[in-house]
């Protein structure tokens, strides 16, 4: 089987350390989007990519629509340079965390879903309300939804290399359990 992992998401959080007056960073930096009465915190799009940075007045910050771990720190990098620049006082960037990984899998083959109600544990499985199969794996502790298609989203993972594992584990047990249809074409 030819395994395609593309991550969709990386949902990150860093921190500064101190607080931000994020009234006076939206008076500098006109390309950040702030509505304290939406929402209370203000977002930094970044040019030419589909990521976002949210900063909070404590300091706290989120990255979300990365396509890597090193895209969302150097996203959250490239905010502290243009609060920097701004002549926003930044110490420097603290517990950078990954929180999420969001990853689309192709397996390659078709997967028997509803054969893998009976072979598979931790699953839950309602056609009448999703398409896809559930599927909780314990070690690395991520979420797959499994569709007849041998399309898997993963969920969960906190790193590249446990996306990686997860997901070979996953395609390794479906095959020994006789659950994946080689395509033909």
């Amino acid at each position: 089987m030819k395994l395609k992992i593309v991550v969709e998401n990386v949902i990150a959080t860093a921190g500064l350390g101190h607080g931000v007056d994020l009234e006076a960073v939206a008076k500098i930096l006109p390309e950040v989007k702030y509505d304290p009465k939406a929402f209370p915190g203000l977002f930094f799009r970044l040019r030419g990519r589909p990521m976002k940075v949210l900063v909070f007045r404590n300091g706290k910050m989120v990255c979300m629509g990365a396509k890597s771990e090193r895209e969302a720190l150097n996203a959250v990098r490239k905010v502290v340079r243009k609060l920097r620049d701004a002549g926003i006082i930044v110490r420097s960037i603290r517990d950078f965390t990954v929180h999420n990984i969001v990853a689309a899998v192709d397996l390659g083959a078709s997967v028997d879903i509803e054969e893998a109600v009976y072979k598979l544990e931790a699953i839950m499985y309602e056609p009448e309300q999703f398409p896809g199969l559930i599927y909780r794996m314990e070690e690395p502790k991520t979420t797959f939804l499994i569709f007849h298609s041998g399309k898997l989203v993963c969920v969960g993972a906190k790193n590249e290399e446990d996306l990686h594992k997860a997901v070979k584990k996953l395609q390794k047990k479906l095959e020994e359990k006789g659950l994946v249809c080689v395509h033909v074409s």
